[in-house]
């Protein structure tokens, strides 16, 4: 009998060893997990600082991105790295500005190259740090051979290459000036080529094959939520930390959403589109919130502000009117260094890491994802360059609120060269040695001005941009020194830095269509238009 009950507290201290020891393994691999951090990524298309209800009580498209800011840290004073695509989105990808990494204006559909293939990315980065990289949605940063998102670090693509009105489409929304749609033509039906715009039908690829030309704009938002769905729920089945880029084509032209949104919003087609979008991100936050764990970071932020030039059909700058532009002439929004061309609205999401509810006013940029997912993520930076990137961490975790002291926002397609750092933001500060050379709604171009010395405004009390500092004033005399030894500053770091140059080249064969052979007709096709009153897009 002795040895009997021997016999069972043997067996039951085994069986609670082994219990233990299966709890200390899961354990284990749950703590391995939990140590990298999952990124998502959302970069809205040419949405404006007031088109979410979170930062403009006029907005109600929003609900949403609301809850989101409510649950999570809203940035009032984001900026993106340039204020159009392809520069804005490589400084988001390198952590440096354009005169850094070289991509200093936009890529075209006839463009050879992209960024630099010695400029090293974020999914680079992270990718090396055992991470499962994706980009779902627009890339804009080349779409030939290596400049390909599947040799920049991405393990998996699905989008459109470049803008959504870099090409025709079936169902071409709403546009200004209007985007004809795609010829009917039974020679060249699967690339549909549209020669009244020189353009050809906008293609949408997965990884390294077109499977779809032209794209159905009014389902792809939802197309896109369902890989990023896909792609999480995947990541998760693995136990594997995973970095997503998601770049949606809202609020970009031509306008278009699913008919379900249609006359859901007062604001009429750019509203519907914006209800759209928030749909969007509630069902990426629903899936985000069913890991139990809340192991993954959400960053919502825009490339750039809103595209005036489009009318109704682009966004709210809120109160950042750029007054003093505008009644120059001309745009203040995208495409300038005018607080609406390039404050955008950002707001980070990790329950249980960032604080709910909470406002972050520190001076901020797209720039400072690089560095800080690198952080978060264990890596470490690559070497032998200069970064204008900042580690926000203790920012995103209410611990601090601290940013740039200085940020400089480089001249993106209106006035002057390329990539000029014309416009300086030093605390409240910000300088503008050039303004104008947008278009505003109808077509109004803002005149190109240089300004020795500079138009200085003091942000704290006239977010408008309104009056600019009396140059005669004690005010002006004691931040314009400092100003100008931060422009000298950058410009000695950036000449001293390994920096890069980026190809613009053009060529037609790299133009993207399922059947090569039709690419040269974009060329060789050109009709007379004037009598379907199309024009020259």
């Amino acid at each position: 009998m002795e040895v009997f009950y021997l016999l069972i507290i043997i067996t039951a201290a085994l069986i609670s060893g082994l219990l233990y020891c299966n709890i200390d393994i899961n354990e284990a691999q749950d703590d391995s997990h939990l140590g990298k951090p999952n990124f998502i990524i959302i970069l809205a298309d040419d949405i404006g600082w007031g088109d979410l209800g979170a930062n403009w009580p006029f907005t109600k498209e929003t609900p949403n991105l609301d809850k989101m800011a409510k649950d999570g840290m809203r940035f009032e004073d984001f900026h993106a790295a340039a204020s159009t695509c392809s520069p804005s989105r490589a400084s988001l990808l390198t952590g440096r500005l354009g005169l850094r990494n070289g991509v200093t204006h936009n890529f075209a559909v006839t463009s050879v190259a992209g960024l630099p293939l010695n400029e090293t990315t974020l999914a680079d980065v992270l990718k090396e740090a055992n991470y499962s990289t994706a980009l779902i949605g627009k890339w804009h940063l080349g779409h030939h051979g290596p400049y390909h998102p599947n040799f920049r670090g991405f393990d998996y693509y699905f989008g459109i290459p470049y803008s959504n009105d870099m090409g025709c489409t079936d169902d071409p929304g709403y546009n200004i000036p209007p985007s004809p749609p795609c010829p009917r033509d039974s020679i060249m039906e699967s690339c549909k080529i549209n020669p009244c715009t020189r353009t050809i039908a906008l293609p949408l690829l997965e990884n390294q094959k077109i499977v779809e030309q032209p794209v159905n704009l009014s389902s792809l938002t939802e197309r896109y939520t369902e890989k990023v769905i896909h792609f999480i729920r995947k990541a998760r089945e693995r136990m594997h930390p995973f970095f997503l880029y998601f770049a949606p084509a809202h609020m970009h032209v031509p306008l278009q959403y699913n008919s379900h949104f249609a006359n859901t919003s007062t604001r009429g087609p750019y509203g519907d589109g914006l209800r759209e979008l928030d749909h969007a991100m509630g069902r990426i936050l629903k899936e985000v919130n069913a890991d139990l764990q809340n192991n993954t970071l959400v960053w919502f932020a825009g490339d750039n502000g809103p595209w005036s030039e489009k009318c109704e059909f682009s966004g709210s700058v809120g109160p950042f009117k750029g007054t003093w532009q505008t009644q120059q002439g001309g745009s203040s929004a995208k495409r300038t260094t005018w607080e609406g061309g390039h404050r955008t609205p950002a707001i980070a999401y990790w329950p249980g890491k960032i604080p709910s509810n909470t406002t972050s006013s520190s001076l901020l940029s797209t720039l400072d994802i690089f560095s800080t997912l690198i952080s978060l993520s264990g890596a470490s930076l690559p070497p032998n360059r200069h970064y204008d990137s900042l580690d926000i961490t203790k920012v995103l975790f209410g611990q601090s609120q601290s940013g740039h002291q200085t940020l400089f926002h480089p001249n993106s397609g209106a006035a002057g060269q390329y990539g000029d750092l014309k416009t300086i933001r030093l605390r409240q500060y910000k300088a503008f040695y050039l303004t104008g050379g947008a278009k505003a709604c109808r077509g109004e171009k803002g005149p190109e001005q240089q300004h020795e010395p500079p138009l200085i405004f003091n942000l704290l009390n006239d977010t408008a941009e309104d009056q600019p500092l009396d140059p005669l004033s004690l005010e002006y005399h004691d931040v314009f020194p400092q100003i100008q030894r931060m422009l000298n500053i950058i410009l000695q770091d950036i000449s001293t830095d390994n920096t890069s140059l980026a190809d613009y080249s053009h060529d037609p064969a790299v133009i993207l269509c399922c059947q090569p052979k039709h690419v040269f007709a974009c060329q060789t096709m050109w009709i007379n238009c004037k009598e379907h009153d199309l024009g020259s897009k």
